[in-house]
C-alpha cells in the first residue's frame, strides 16, 4: 500500500491525526457534525492524499460530501483528484471501505444541496460569494469494511 499524505492544512491534519489514532472514536463527530475520512489518489502526483470532511447519508452505503473549499474560489484538490479517479477509500467512525464518487447532478443535487446546509448552513454562504457552483459528491460504498 502506498504511503498515505495527510492535508497540508494544519488544523485539518490535527482532525485527521486524532481520528485515526483514536480508532475513529474522536474526530467522527466534530463541530457538532458527523465527519469521514476520504483518501483519493493525486491527479499529477499519484500519492494517496486523506482529508476530513463532513458527511451526510442518502441510504444506505451513500455519503455526501461538499466540495466547498471553505468557500475559497478554487475547487478543493481531492474534488479534482476525483474527477480523474473517483476510486476512493473512506473511514468513517471504525469502519474503513471502499467507495466510487458520483457527482450528483440536476434534482439530484438540489436535494442533496439542501440536506447538506441544512447540516452545515455555511455552505449556502459560500456558495453565495462564489462563482463556481460547489459540487456536492456522493460517495457509494463499493466493497466491505476493512
Amino acid at each position: 500500500m502506498s504511503e498515505l499524505h495527510d492535508s497540508p492544512t494544519a488544523w485539518v491534519a490535527r482532525h485527521i491525526r486524532e481520528y485515526v489514532e483514536s480508532g475513529g472514536e474522536r474526530g467522527h463527530r466534530k463541530w457538532g457534525v458527523n465527519t469521514l475520512l476520504l483518501t483519493v489518489r493525486g491527479r499529477k502526483s499519484g500519492k494517496l492524499r486523506r482529508t476530513a470532511l463532513i458527511y451526510g447519508t442518502d441510504g444506505p452505503g451513500r455519503y455526501v460530501v461538499v466540495g466547498s473549499n471553505g468557500g475559497l474560489p478554487t475547487h478543493p484538490a481531492w474534488y479534482l483528484n476525483l474527477l480523474t479517479d473517483p476510486q476512493a477509500g473512506v473511514q468513517v467512525g471504525p469502519e474503513s471501505f471502499p467507495a466510487r464518487a458520483v457527482e450528483a447532478i440536476g434534482a439530484d443535487r438540489e436535494r442533496l444541496w439542501q440536506m447538506m446546509t441544512r447540516l452545515w448552513p455555511q455552505y449556502d454562504v459560500y456558495q453565495n460569494k462564489l462563482d463556481r457552483r460547489i459540487p456536492v459528491i456522493v460517495l457509494e460504498r463499493t466493497g466491505t469494511p476493512t
